[in-house]
């Protein structure tokens, strides 16, 4: 480690801030303005890389090269555009979330769109013509093109600042952010202010990824891994705030080239791998400025509101049509063994099915009664799976101990993240949520002696009396079937009405006695021990567990099926998990493009359906009755 290595690591640091930077800039106007959480943000990124490939094979790698990252950023500021007037336009008065799937669905369309058009292979672009040298810099060698982004970072950031307070139309933009409703009563046009804006910000994140070309091949993960980062920038900066999102994309930057500077470091007799660090840095960032200062760096406070929630119907005890139709899947459900016997995938399926069905109606749990967001309770769920398999292993313990065990580890780690989570609400408690999993993932990811670090553990089979496909899934259906019977009891003792008090009016639910905190951590606790239940299962019915059980996708699966179930009715993520789980399977046996077929399913199914797949048929079945204020 010498000064020259330590200022190169810098100078990456600051290139790789900027490019942070533009992403970050886009989302943080879309979400300020129309208050979308844009999960297809990344996916701008990716296509503008790809299309800034294309353009720049076309136009030629010299004198066309530079029209042809602008074209490609321009390119994606239209589909932006298309995508808010088509998709997102009818949507505006769906519940937030819902958009939030919506978006969600586009990134699998558009994934398989990029694979159609570009194909599988990473795509290497040429050097930009006129940077593509280097200059010395304390003796070591740094490319002029990082040089020259690091410039662009703070050009962008200028004029962004120029357009927001010298003009009328970015006048109209922060007053928007700060309440979108009054500028509509003073005669604004919405919904080309809407438009516009997110054209900017896809523009921002074609910008962002065209600028990559030289620097990086593009690739179909660039997605995914990139709206993760622009999430964190936006909240650690303060959602809403430009210059708070370019402060942190340099600190997050800076700290993860410190990391890989210091590499691997001797304290104490101990070594300790900086580098590694990289992974999850970012996650720690948040997860600390989020703890220390709940609105972001340069952020503004929230100020507390009367009525959190839209206040909704008390939930009704089942009547005999919900009893007995739920009585009736149980019958079909105990019949399944027998009535499947010459299709063993069958029960293979349908034990996917229970397990994801306890785990979605464990988050269920806790985002509707209790109106916390969650982005990372996959976290609970390979908590108990890693616990189950751990216990087997290392210490010997028959299966049935460890699935009694294996839950209560995943109880105490939802003990401990939700006695910070439940301090905060809205985007920056579900940003919180997702610190936290990331955190676990890094750990089990990267402690190989323990966890098997990236190959995970294998050879975690069930007890002989259970090897049995069949004695398997009737131990599942008891243990699934258990456990949302249970959480459904929760719902209706006194601390179901409580946590739903608190989720209606924390204001009032605090002045009549109720400890908001500390319902809403109870309730925390338990969503995380019937996750870990079905991680457990999970982990025997495979035989194996890895990493990906923690990761953000996991998790994103899960608020995937509570919202396609609804957020708002009791069997909202039972049915969500079943029929994500069934159509992720179904399409992807059976066509190469499956991402794009479930994504356009889940885009229709939210424009029929934006109450829930479950809300609709309650709708449907109640819906009449309640009109006329007829008991059911």
């Amino acid at each position: 480690m010498d000064i020259s290595s330590f200022v190169a690591q810098l100078l990456n640091g600051l290139a790789g801030a900027s490019s942070l930077f533009l992403v970050a800039a886009g989302l943080s106007l879309i979400f300020g303005v129309t208050r979308i959480v844009n999960f297809a943000h990344g996916s701008f990124y990716m296509v503008g890389i790809y299309v800034a490939y294309t353009l720049v094979d076309r136009l030629g790698s010299g004198v066309g090269f530079w029209p042809a990252l602008l074209l490609a950023a321009v390119a994606v500021g239209i589909l932006g555009a298309l995508v808010e007037l088509v998709l997102l336009r009818r949507i505006y008065h769906a519940p937030e979330l819902f958009q939030l799937l919506a978006t969600f669905a586009l990134v699998l369309v558009i994934k398989d769109a990029v694979l159609w058009l570009w194909g599988p292979a990473e795509l290497l672009g040429p050097r930009a013509p006129g940077l593509s040298g280097s200059v010395p810099i304390l003796g070591r060698a740094f490319p002029t093109y990082d040089l020259f982004l690091i410039v662009i970072g703070p050009i962008v950031l200028g004029l962004l600042w120029l357009v927001l307070t010298r003009t009328r139309w970015g006048t109209l933009v922060r007053a928007a952010t700060q309440d979108r409703d009054m500028v509509g009563a003073l005669g604004v046009n919405q919904a080309w202010l809407f438009t516009a804006v997110f054209a900017l910000g896809a523009f921002l994140a074609g910008l962002g990824g065209a600028l990559q070309l030289p620097r990086e091949p593009a690739n179909l993960e660039m997605d995914l891994h990139t709206i993760g980062a622009a999430f964190v920038v936006v909240v650690v900066g303060g959602m809403g705030s430009i210059p708070g999102a370019y402060v942190a994309a340099l600190l997050i930057a800076e700290l993860k080239a410190l990391c890989i500077w210091l590499g691997l470091v001797d304290v104490l007799g101990f070594s300790i791998s900086f580098s590694r660090l990289t992974l999850v840095v970012e996650f720690l960032v948040m997860a600390v400025v989020l703890v220390v200062r709940p609105w972001g760096l340069l952020g503004r406070p929230q100020a507390p509101s009367r009525n959190a929630a839209a206040v909704e119907q008390p939930l009704r005890r089942p009547d005999t049509l919900f009893k007995a139709g739920a009585a009736a899947l149980l019958l079909a459900l105990a019949a399944l063994p027998a009535l499947s016997a010459q299709a063993p995938y069958t029960l293979v399926l349908a034990i996917d099915l229970l397990i994801a069905a306890l785990f979605a109606t464990s988050l269920h749990f806790i985002m509707g009664p209790a109106g916390m967001h969650s982005f990372g309770h996959a976290a609970y769920f390979g908590l108990g799976a890693y616990a189950a398999a751990l216990l087997v292993r290392a210490l010997a313990l028959p299966m049935e101990a460890a699935l009694v065990v294996a839950p209560l580890a995943a109880a105490l780690g939802a003990f401990v993240y939700g006695w910070f989570c439940v301090r905060l609400s809205g985007v920056y408690l579900a940003m919180l949520t997702l610190a936290f999993a990331q955190i676990t993932w890094a750990i089990v990811y990267q402690w190989d002696s323990l966890t098997g670090g990236s190959n995970g553990l294998t050879g975690v089979w069930p007890s002989a009396w259970l090897a049995d496909r069949s004695a398997y899934y009737y131990l599942t259906f008891a243990l699934a079937a258990a456990g949302v019977l249970l959480l459904w009891r929760f719902l209706y003792a006194p601390f179901g009405y409580a946590m739903r008090a608190t989720r209606d009016s924390p204001l009032r639910a605090d002045a009549i006695g109720i400890d908001v905190r500390r319902v809403q951590w109870v309730a925390f606790v338990v969503a995380g021990l019937f996750a870990g239940v079905a991680g457990a299962l999970y982990a025997f019915s495979k035989g194996s567990i890895s990493p990906e059980g923690l990761y953000v996708t996991k998790s994103v699966d899960g608020l995937v099926m509570v919202l396609l179930g609804g957020l708002n009715t009791l069997s909202g993520g039972a049915v969500g998990a079943v029929t994500f789980t069934w159509l992720h399977d179904a399409v992807a046996r059976n066509t190469e493009y499956w991402r794009a077929m479930l994504g356009a399913i889940i885009l229709i199914l939210v424009m029929l359906f934006p109450q829930g797949i479950a809300g609709f048929v309650r709708q449907i079945v109640y819906g009449r009755r309640e009109a006329k204020g007829e008991p059911r």
